[in-house]
């Protein structure tokens, strides 16, 4: 289908959809007791990560979507990846292929998701290994153990610097004072799915501790190779230290065991592939006074990983067999301050400062023995101006100075106009960037057979220069609590320059490097919905139209047009817990893996709440795409249904 009707018809669908929202809206309007007294009463949710200043979410500088706890259960999701099926503008894939699930915004560009940050507690999680992918750092840690999760949909470098050109995730975990006893939980169904976790929480009033171990396994995709599975252990402690001194201390390791490659193809021959991650946080809080803290982190972290096979040299014409190898290992440390304060009832700023190294080894990837590292020290400063009783304006700023690359300013300012109780308002501007990573950087991939160079498949000339993205947004929050309905719409336009891809090079016996490629821009609307119809009922719809202008097919079609999820649930007699989401998205490309059909997914859960003494659980079915399969990540990768049940115990 032409690209330009589909667009059309996105938004035409857009457009009838808001129709019917807002009749719903009107409908709600007119059912008695829709909602409680303390729904009506309720405040507006407090966003913590925007711009590093806990603020009213009709007051942040963006569009974001909070998914709590209730909503993480009930989704029946299994990892954070696919949990973003959920947010307008992502796209999730269940494979194993490249490195673990992956999610992206704005663009499925190439195999790995390189464009947005995702901070674990304020931790970044990006891996400098695998070219700055995110993926694996959404396994980091156990859903049972996360609180809520902030997705900010835009460009924030203006607060975190690198990587964060497209968007923000931040994964918030629960507080171990929340967490004491213990809890078990283990899951079993179609498609070998094998989950478990076990979770033991200890303390006093000034020192809680938390300890969870768990695992997330299955057969992964129909049409991939291999078994997937997933193991954690991540502990944290909580301490008051003084009236004033606040300590956490966090640990963890995840590994990954997974399938990679084909039966068909010598040159990606199918094969077990590790990767294993570690790490500690240290953080420091000091309230220094009335609405004025100091904040310090310091954090450690380690990657390995291993994927080798042989390669045998015949259809060459030679006797023999090489290593076809990717492993190595990589080392991040990062320390970080910042210092919040009030002036006045209407400024309140915070700014500081950040070190942060990155090490990169791997003799297949870089020919050399020796650690590539990469420097960045940053300034960073963020300020919310309440201009008028119903003006807030928000303005900041990151100075980055980044070895190799060099030194950049990424701003942002965004006001907010408050138009009257329920109704507001949100105009911004601001630039962004994603450096090279170590790869697109240094990548010098030889293949020798007898001390004789067979082939240079890949060799950066170090000359590439960062991905940039200038992002301008028109925003409307409506909040009605006395209907129980909320409404966010988001219009964008995203000007990507000098993007980042990988090209063969005529002449040089098949050699590749990274290049800048090409300048482009994603522009579009997506919006999300809340409605309680009823008590203990909520609907949520999202949808997202996003039209990707490239003269390169490959990155025109890496983001569906149109993407849509309605999410339903309702709480039933006895307890019981009934929720039920469907998705549909037009198809898209996943950069040099193929195209990938229209998806069409729904998932129902049923879960009843048990209670014996003082123990308490849940008993939950949950079916995921009861319907056809869809291709996931390659045209001939399918994800089936699948059915299982997870029972779940705490004391």
């Amino acid at each position: 289908m032409n690209k330009k009707i589909m667009w059309k018809r996105g938004i035409h669908q857009l457009t009838r959809f808001g129709v019917v929202l807002s009749g719903c809206g009107l409908a709600a309007a007119q059912v008695p007791n829709a909602v409680s007294e303390a729904d009506f009463l309720a405040e507006m949710p407090i966003v913590l990560s925007v711009s590093r200043l806990p603020q009213r979410l009709d007051d942040t500088p963006g569009a974001v979507t909070l998914l709590d706890r209730d909503w993480i259960r009930l989704s029946g999701a299994r990892d954070v990846a696919d949990l973003m099926r959920l947010v307008p503008g992502f796209q999730s894939s269940n494979s194993f292929e490249s490195d673990a699930p992956q999610a992206s915004y704005h663009g499925a560009f190439g195999g790995y998701s390189s464009r947005i940050q995702v901070l674990v507690d304020g931790r970044s999680v990006y891996s400098p290994f695998l070219l700055g992918s995110v993926a694996p750092g959404l396994q980091s840690v156990a859903l049972g153990d996360i609180e809520r999760i902030e997705v900010l949909r835009g460009s924030n470098s203006a607060t975190y610097g690198a990587r964060a050109m497209l968007g923000v995730i931040n994964i918030v975990t629960r507080h171990t004072a929340d967490t004491q006893g213990v809890q078990v939980m283990l899951s079993g169904g179609d498609n070998r799915v094998r989950d478990a976790q076990a979770r033991f929480g200890w303390g006093a009033q000034d020192a809680t501790f938390r300890l969870t171990l768990d695992q997330r396994g299955d057969a992964g995709l129909a049409g991939a190779y291999g078994e997937n599975l997933v193991q954690r252990i991540n502990f944290r402690a909580d301490v008051r230290a003084s009236a004033r001194d606040e300590i956490q201390v966090r640990a963890g390791a995840v590994t990954i065991d997974s399938g990679k490659g084909f039966a068909s193809s010598t040159g990606d021959a199918q094969r077990d592939r590790y990767f294993g991650s570690g790490n500690v946080q240290l953080d420091w809080l000091r309230h220094v006074g009335e609405d004025e803290d100091l904040a310090m982190s310091f954090s450690h972290g380690t990657e390995t990983y291993r994927d080798a096979f042989p390669f045998s040299l015949k259809p060459l014409g030679v006797n023999g067999a090489i290593n076809i190898d990717y492993s190595g290992r990589a080392r991040i440390d990062n320390l970080s301050v910042q210092y919040s304060f009030r002036r006045g009832p209407d400024l309140r700023v915070v700014w500081g400062g950040e070190l942060r190294r990155e090490q990169v080894t791997s003799r297949p990837l870089y020919n050399t023995d020796a650690a590539l590292v990469t420097d960045f020290a940053r300034l960073f400063a963020s300020a919310e101006w309440r201009m008028a009783p119903n003006w807030v304006l928000n303005a900041g700023a990151m100075a980055e100075h980044i070895n190799p690359n060099g030194s950049s300013l990424a701003p942002r300012v965004m006001a907010n106009w408050h138009l009257s109780p329920g109704h507001t308002l949100r105009a911004g501007v601001s630039r962004a960037l994603r450096p090279p990573s170590t790869f697109e950087n240094y990548g010098d991939v030889r293949y020798y057979f007898n001390n004789r160079l067979l082939r240079v498949t890949t060799q950066s000339g170090g000359a590439v220069q960062p991905e940039s993205v200038v992002a301008r947004e028109l925003g409307y929050l409506l909040d009605l609590p006395a209907i129980g309905a909320q409404l966010d719409v988001r219009a964008f336009e995203e000007r990507m320059g000098n993007f980042i891809w990988r090209v063969p090079v005529k002449g040089r016996n098949a050699q590749n490097e990274f290049v800048n490629f090409e300048s482009f821009s994603i522009h579009g609307v997506e919006y999300q919905a809340t409605w309680r119809p009823w008590r203990d009922a909520q609907i949520n719809l999202n949808q997202a139209a996003t039209n990707i202008k490239s003269a390169n097919w490959g990155l025109a079609s890496s983001a569906p047009n149109l993407a849509t999820t309605i999410a339903y649930r309702q709480k039933l007699g006895w307890g019981m817990d009934l929720s039920l989401s469907h998705q549909y998205s037009t198809p898209l490309t996943f950069q040099g893996y193929g195209d990938v059909d229209a998806v069409r997914r729904t998932d129902v859960r049923l879960g009843l709440p048990l209670r014996w003494g003082q123990q308490r659980g849940e008993l939950a079915l949950t079916v995921q795409n009861t319907g056809r399969p869809n291709t996931d990540y390659r045209p001939d990768f399918f994800f089936q249904r699948r059915a299982f049940l997870t029972l779940r115990v705490e004391s």
